[in-house]
C-alpha cells in the first residue's frame, strides 16, 4: 500500500472527528490535524487516534489549509483533503489501498465522487448525488486555490483519475447550524464575486479540468461567466427551477425539498444580496487599498 498523508482542518469537531478518524484507518500512514482554537474534546480525540495536532490561526479554509501543506512534516507519498464531517467508506477505503501503488507515474491526483447526506437522507437529484472533487494528489504536485470560498485542489505535472468508492459528506448538526455556517458561506462568496469584478486582490488562475475535476472546473466555468452576470433575483429562481424540476430534485422528498429550497435558492439568493449590499458600500472608491478596508470591516474578513 502506499503512503497517504491525510489533513484534517478542524474547529470544534468532537461530533465528527472520530467517525472520520474511524474511515481512514488502515489506509492513512500519517494523519494531521490542523486545529484553530477549538474548546471542545476535538484534540484529545484526534491524539487519542495518534494523529499529529498542529494549531494554527484560521484566516479562510485555503490559507489555513495551504499552511498545512507546507508546514506539517508530511513524509507520505501522496496526501488527502479530508473534511470532518466527511466519511471514508470502506469500499473507497479499500479501493485507495489496492489501487493507489499500482498508478502508472503521469497520474498526479485522484478524484472522489462525493454524495451529500442531509438530515440523514441521501440527496440523489438535483444535480447534487455525486459532486467530483480531486481530494488525493502526489505530494509536491498539489495546491489549493487562494480564495476565500469554494476552493478546489489543483494539481500540476500530470494527469488525474477518479475512484468510484463511497465517500460522503454527512454533517450532523442542526439546521440552526447549517443557515449559520451558509450565511458565513455567502458573505465569503460574495467577497469572491465583487473581487471577479472589481480586482482588488490578487485572483488565482482559472479552474480548468486538466488541473482540477472535468466537472467543477465546468460549474466554475458557468457560474463565472455566466451565473454571476445575471441580476442575482433571476439567477437565484432560474437555478433553482432548474435544479428543483428539470435536474429532478424534487423526488428526494420532504427532506430533498428543505435542502434544495435552503441550498439551492436561499443560500444563492443570499449571496447575490450580499454582492448587491457590498457593491453598494464600496461603490466610489477607486484604490484597492480603499475597497479591502472598507469590505474587511463591513465583513470582519481579513482581506489582503
Amino acid at each position: 500500500m502506499s503512503s497517504l498523508a491525510v489533513i484534517i482542518l478542524t474547529f470544534n469537531e468532537e461530533l465528527h472527528l472520530a467517525r472520520a478518524l474511524d474511515g481512514i484507518h488502515g489506509v492513512a500512514t500519517e494523519v494531521f490535524v490542523v486545529d484553530s482554537g477549538s474548546t471542545d474534546r476535538t484534540k484529545e480525540i484526534a491524539a487519542s487516534y495518534g494523529a499529529t495536532v498542529i494549531e494554527h490561526p484560521f484566516v479562510n479554509y485555503a490559507k489555513q489549509f495551504q499552511w498545512a501543506l507546507e508546514n506539517a512534516p508530511i513524509t507520505s507519498k501522496w496526501v488527502m483533503r479530508l473534511d470532518a464531517d466527511e466519511i471514508v467508506e470502506s469500499d473507497l477505503a479499500a479501493e485507495i489501498a489496492n489501487k493507489m501503488h499500482h498508478l502508472p507515474a503521469d497520474v498526479v491526483g485522484i478524484n472522489l465522487k462525493r454524495k451529500t447526506v442531509f438530515m440523514n437522507k441521501t440527496i440523489k437529484h438535483g444535480g447534487r448525488h455525486f459532486l467530483v472533487l480531486l481530494r488525493i494528489w502526489r505530494r509536491g504536485h498539489g495546491r489549493i486555490e487562494d480564495r476565500w470560498m469554494d476552493e478546489h485542489m489543483l494539481v500540476s505535472g500530470g494527469k488525474t483519475i477518479t475512484f468510484e468508492g463511497g465517500f460522503a459528506d454527512h454533517n450532523l448538526n442542526n439546521l440552526g447550524f447549517f443557515t449559520e455556517k451558509h450565511n458565513k458561506y455567502a458573505t465569503r462568496e460574495a467577497i469572491d464575486v465583487l473581487n471577479q469584478r472589481l480586482r482588488f486582490m490578487n485572483r488565482d488562475e482559472p479552474l480548468v479540468a486538466r488541473t482540477s475535476s472535468r466537472q467543477a472546473a465546468f460549474k466554475r466555468l458557468m457560474k463565472e461567466k455566466l451565473y454571476n452576470n445575471v441580476p442575482f433575483e433571476l439567477s437565484t429562481l432560474a437555478y433553482f427551477l432548474y435544479r428543483f424540476v428539470f435536474q429532478l430534485g424534487f423526488l428526494d422528498g420532504k427532506v430533498g425539498v428543505i435542502y434544495h429550497v435552503l441550498q439551492g435558492y436561499w443560500y444563492r439568493f443570499l449571496v447575490g444580496a450580499k454582492v448587491e449590499e457590498l457593491a453598494r458600500a464600496i461603490q466610489g472608491l477607486k484604490s484597492r487599498d480603499d475597497i479591502r478596508t472598507t469590505l474587511s470591516r463591513l465583513t470582519g474578513l481579513t482581506l489582503q
